[in-house]
């Protein structure tokens, strides 16, 4: 066996593990997570910061963390789930009738890499250097990793899926960061902007709620 299909194997292992321990309340999580537009006030909370502190000027921020998923998203589903075209677990089927699908749903049918990593790490890590606060930081690579692990709970990612793409996305966003950094310095100055540090509680507090919510949705419904 060669390190190519050794890797294979502890990917597909790995991935069993984790996929076969379920129950019906993390099934609800754990797809509420993977939802998008679950997380739409996260983003308009992040949206209302940028705008508070650099008003006018937050549009070059904007723009970047927009860039950033654009470039996470193309890379990792637009161009190397066709390129590298690896079958889903979902749709393997040596798996089916092994693995816990949810509600179900199965993906489309190439698995590497997963934009939901990618995007999440993505947009983590960019907000993560533009705030620069670690109560802020902490709270939004736990969401970032709890979106990773989802796919591969919910059966449509492998962990190495999900592991290329949180390289994509964290790329991306150093990228995009480096780029307005080295554009525009002034706006990566806190000290230049009336930044006040609780504001970035914001998006903490609705991250939070986020999920408040989505555990009462899983225990009740």
């Amino acid at each position: 066996m060669n390190l190519i299909d050794t890797i294979k194997l502890w990917d597909t292992s790995i991935f069993l593990l984790i996929n076969g321990i379920h129950s019906p309340f993390f099934d609800g999580f754990m797809y509420a997570v993977s939802e998008k537009l679950v997380w739409i006030p996260l983003y308009i909370s992040i949206l209302y910061v940028l705008i508070k502190t650099w008003k006018k000027e937050s549009i070059w921020l904007i723009i970047a963390i927009i860039l950033c998923i654009v470039i996470s998203d193309q890379v990792s589903s637009g161009i190397l789930k066709n390129l590298v075209k690896r079958i889903r677990p979902s749709h393997v089927d040596a798996l089916k009738g092994v693995i816990h699908l949810v509600n179900g749903y199965s993906g489309g049918n190439y698995g590497f890499a997963s934009s939901h990593a990618a995007n999440s790490f993505g947009f983590a890590m960019l907000t993560s250097l533009i705030f620069k606060r670690k109560m802020y930081s902490y709270f939004i690579f736990a969401w970032a990793i709890i979106t990773a692990y989802s796919r591969i709970y919910l059966g449509v990612h492998y962990p190495l899926d999900v592991f290329g793409g949180a390289i994509i996305g964290t790329t991306a966003a150093l990228i995009c960061y480096y780029t307005i950094r080295k554009m525009r310095p002034s706006l990566l100055s806190h000290s230049e902007y009336n930044f006040e540090k609780s504001v970035v509680l914001v998006p903490v507090v609705i991250l939070s709620l986020s999920f408040i919510t989505i555990i009462c949705y899983s225990i009740f419904f």
